[in-house]
């Protein structure tokens, strides 16, 4: 596996394999990996000839008084783990080198109608962050095909809507959510967990569970059901920021007719935040 600090490096590599007739796959990642960023590897994989993986903790997305310092940084254990997926190439930029004229003098990218609903409105600026990174990533690498999760459901909607609005040349893929055996999505952020709160955390899953199969047993009380899984998840110890039931394509307010619903839900166990979320067929 190669490894590029610059935009010379990674722009001299990606040049190289283009010109080999080779596709390029980009799944950008703030590191720490695991078994569910290893997924996109291999989905990308099945979607070009070359996947760069890029390991980059993005201060723009962190809210004030969040994470940001405390973020795990583990670069070479995920080198290793890099190695061994066949990745082949590794981006690890600094912070000079992708806002080169500082982050409160940056360009920023926007996707207003996305942007400040649900995770957005609990977090804001976050989502012009993770645009704006990703938007300097695309510009750097210039892939034809970028991999993002799905348990940050809307944050690869907001990418899909601004690449479509931008006209970028990229396809978006989405990987589905790579869960533990007790259900609990993979997340950088279980390590924050307590023992405790890490036999707690699968609950958040199963709420979702439930709403979904209310929603297939023809349930359309949205709020009421939303209210009930809030209450639920307060009774196991979380601090619930939503629990929203929306329309799958667009995270619009759904109807009775909608067909493909998806359930989302942000709860604070601890010091962690956990999201997680559940498409539902009607």
């Amino acid at each position: 596996m190669l490894v590029a600090k610059t935009k010379k490096e990674v722009r001299d590599r990606v040049r190289a394999w283009r010109q080999k007739g080779d596709h390029i796959a980009l799944v950008p990642t703030m590191g720490n990996l695991h078994d569910g960023h290893l997924s996109l590897i291999d989905l990308a994989r099945e979607h070009a000839e070359r996947v760069v993986v890029s390991v980059f903790v993005n201060p723009t997305q962190f809210e004030p008084g969040g994470d940001f310092e405390r973020y795990p940084r583990t670069l070479a254990t995920d080198k290793r783990k890099l190695t061994r997926a066949k990745a082949d190439l590794l981006f690890v930029p600094d912070v000079e080198m992708m806002y080169p004229f500082g982050t409160a003098d940056a360009t920023v990218v926007s996707v207003p109608k996305l942007r400040d609903d649900l995770c957005g409105a609990f977090r804001p600026g976050h989502f012009d962050g993770v645009t704006s990174v990703v938007g300097r990533l695309f510009g750097l690498v210039l892939p034809d095909v970028a991999v993002f999760g799905q348990k940050d459901y809307q944050q690869q909607l907001v990418i899909r809507r601004m690449v479509e609005d931008l006209h970028w040349p990229v396809s978006i893929v989405s990987g589905g959510t790579v869960r533990e055996a007790d259900g609990l999505a993979y997340s950088s952020r279980n390590q924050y967990l307590t023992d405790e709160e890490r036999r707690v955390a699968p609950v958040l899953y199963e709420v979702l569970q439930k709403l979904g199969r209310d929603l297939q047993a023809g349930r359309r009380e949205f709020a009421a059901l939303e209210t009930e899984a809030m209450a639920t998840l307060a009774g196991k110890g979380f601090s619930p920021d939503y629990v929203a039931i929306r329309r799958a394509m667009n995270l619009e307010a759904p109807d009775r007719d909608t067909d493909q619903l998806v359930v989302l839900a942000a709860a604070r166990l601890g010091s962690a935040r956990l999201i997680d979320n559940l498409v539902v067929d009607v």
